[in-house]
């Protein structure tokens, strides 16, 4: 087939053509948020640990850059689910299921990380139940096992 018969995914006439759908989107939003809070918490170790008086000023920075870098992850996912790029929805799925523990031991603290942890908690649930959705499945070009001929 040539090129005029079979639009290119990433053409914007073949975006147009099947527009995204309300999950995707809403996926895509709670991973960027996740992400840029990675990013900020990130930032502010480091920061903290670059200026302030830590305890441990290597461990504070190593645990900025850490967050920093897994940012990436939730960012690129984020980048993907906006783009309908199938491949997006495994870094989103690790993204809660790494989320769901540390909103657990957040909300099981004595500080005001207990809202936060509540808040990323029902994020991330959210979030799973929209990347199992099977319109979120079939808007990614997600088949099944067995239908990969389908």
């Amino acid at each position: 087939m040539s090129s005029e018969q079979t639009p290119d995914p990433a053409s914007p006439a073949a975006e147009e053509a099947e527009p995204r759908p309300a999950r995707v989107t809403a996926v895509a939003a709670i991973a960027a948020l996740e992400g840029l809070a990675l990013v900020v918490g990130g930032a502010w170790m480091l920061v903290e640990g670059l200026t302030g008086h830590p305890d441990d000023r290597t461990a504070a920075v190593t645990g900025g850059i850490t967050l920093i870098v897994l940012a990436l992850l939730p960012l690129l996912a984020a980048r993907g689910l906006l783009r309908l790029r199938g491949w997006s929805r495994g870094p989103a799925v690790i993204t809660q299921i790494v989320a769901l523990p540390v909103a657990y031991n957040m909300a099981g603290a004595d500080s005001l990380a207990v809202p936060a942890g509540v808040v990323l908690g029902v994020a991330a649930l959210t979030a799973l139940y929209l990347l199992i959705n099977p319109e979120t499945t079939l808007a990614l070009g997600i088949r099944g096992p067995g239908n990969a001929g389908k």
